[in-house]
């Protein structure tokens, strides 16, 4: 199969390493060469690492590579592709014109996919003249990583579309759940859910971040703590979430007010070096200033 993947950010990066690793041919595009080299520097990086662990062997390496390549032209990226995956930013007028542009390139078969979080995949595939051929997929960061990928079902999909998506996700190795197009499907809206509550009990005072994480990692032994995850997420992605959600379903989704804060002040989570932690090559080194701490301190 040949895929398609919009988007050279940390997602994008992520959906076309898996894939190239599968053995699939990916073309990754974005808006400007320099975030294309960034985007195929960072899957080669992360492919080092994968070496350097043992989880990836040197030949595993070389063939993804071999097998990966980048553009910025849309109709290079998507006329001879099978699957095309948009990981564009979270905004619907930019995902309903990614939609247009790629029909209008792509072969009348091509599926269209969107790895949206929150938004509606209904409401993105209603641009396109054919819709029964758009899917979600919902893929979780770090990709390479992570097993689960969410399919998600719009109105007007077609029942092959759906096996096709379920298929090409048991193909590259990650564990599918399908779920039908609404606010939040599953995931998103069951992972803001538990992290806008310990937000909302370190704003309070309830306890410090490391005490709620802790709560979560070692009591229900979760791999890693809300707070933690909301930074590896990004606070101005869990904001944009919420405030979809609150559109959606009302209040109980209302953002805390210090979410608010820290995504106004840049402090965005482990892309910024500074969220709920402090941030050092990827790893925690500290609770940021901004947090509350618990009333015993943070231990």
């Amino acid at each position: 199969m040949r895929v398609g993947v919009l988007g050279a950010g940390t997602m994008g990066q992520g959906i076309a390493q898996v894939a190239a690793q599968a053995g699939h041919d990916v073309v990754v595009r974005d808006i400007e060469s320099e975030f294309v080299e960034d985007g195929l520097d960072g899957i080669e990086s992360t492919l080092a690492e994968g070496v350097e662990r043992e989880k990836v062997t040197p030949d595993e390496k070389a063939a993804t590579l071999d097998r990966l390549s980048g553009t910025t032209d849309l109709e290079t990226a998507v006329s001879e592709s099978d699957l095309v995956i948009e990981a564009v930013p979270e905004d619907m007028d930019l995902k309903q014109e990614t939609f247009t542009s790629v029909e209008e390139s792509a072969d009348e078969e091509t599926i269209i996919a969107s790895n949206t979080s929150a938004l509606s995949v209904t409401e993105i595939a209603s641009a396109l003249e054919r819709p029964e051929r758009a899917i979600g997929l919902h893929f979780f960061n770090p990709v390479h990583l992570m097993s689960l990928v969410e399919v998600v079902v719009p109105e007007r999909t077609s029942d092959e579309t759906v096996e096709t998506a379920e298929a090409f996700v048991d193909g590259i190795g990650k564990s599918p759940i399908t779920v039908r197009d609404s606010p939040g499907f599953a995931s998103s809206r069951l992972g803001v859910t538990l992290g806008v509550e310990a937000i909302r009990m370190v704003e309070t005072g309830v306890a410090s971040p490391r005490d709620v994480d802790r709560a979560m990692t070692l009591g229900y032994n979760h791999p890693m703590g809300p707070i933690e995850l909301t930074d590896v997420v990004g606070l101005d992605v869990r904001l944009d979430i919420l405030e979809h959600l609150r559109e959606e379903l009302g209040e109980r989704f209302k953002p805390p007010q210090l979410l608010r804060q820290k995504v106004r002040a840049g402090n965005l989570g482990r892309k910024t070096g500074e969220g709920f932690y402090v941030w050092e090559d990827g790893e925690i080194v500290g609770v940021s200033d901004g947090a509350m701490s618990s009333p015993e301190g943070d231990r």
